[in-house]
C-alpha cells in the first residue's frame, strides 16, 4: 500500500482542520492507520489510530477530546478532524499503515507502522 496525507495548512488558535490520509492499493482496507506528528526539534509522537474496520480508535492524551479519527473504506481514506487547535499542535503530520493486516488492536509505537506518507504541515498561530 501507499499513503498520501493532505489537508494541512495555517490556522489560528482555536481553529479547525481536517487531515486526510488516502490509502492506495488493493489491500488498503486491511490495515489500521496511525497518525503521528513531528514538531521542529522534537521526536515523532503518536497522535491517533484506528483499526482496519474503524471499530476501535485511540488518542494521545494531548489531543483527546479535540481530535477525531475516522475512516471511510469505500474511498480508502482515513480522516483526522482537529478542533480547538493550539500552537503546540504545530507539526508535520504523517500517516502510517499498521504492519499487521486485520489487526484488532492498536499501537502507539511508530515501529509498528510502515508505508509512511510524505506528511502534511499544520501550523497553528497564536
Amino acid at each position: 500500500v501507499q499513503l498520501q496525507a493532505s489537508g494541512g495548512g495555517l490556522v489560528q488558535a482555536e481553529g479547525s482542520l481536517r487531515l486526510s490520509c488516502k490509502v492506495f492499493g488493493s489491500t488498503a482496507s486491511r490495515y489500521g492507520i496511525g497518525w503521528f506528528r513531528r514538531a521542529p526539534g522534537k521526536e515523532r509522537e503518536f497522535v491517533a489510530a484506528i483499526t482496519w474496520n474503524g471499530g476501535r480508535t485511540y488518542y494521545a492524551d494531548s489531543v483527546k477530546g479535540r481530535f477525531t479519527i475516522s475512516r471511510d473504506n469505500a474511498v480508502n481514506t482515513v480522516y483526522l478532524q482537529m478542533h480547538s487547535l493550539k500552537p503546540e499542535d504545530t507539526a508535520l503530520y504523517y500517516c502510517g499503515a499498521d504492519r499487521r493486516p486485520w489487526e484488532p488492536t492498536l499501537s502507539t509505537r511508530s515501529e509498528e507502522y510502515d508505508h509512511w506518507g510524505q506528511g502534511t504541515q499544520v501550523t497553528v498561530s497564536s
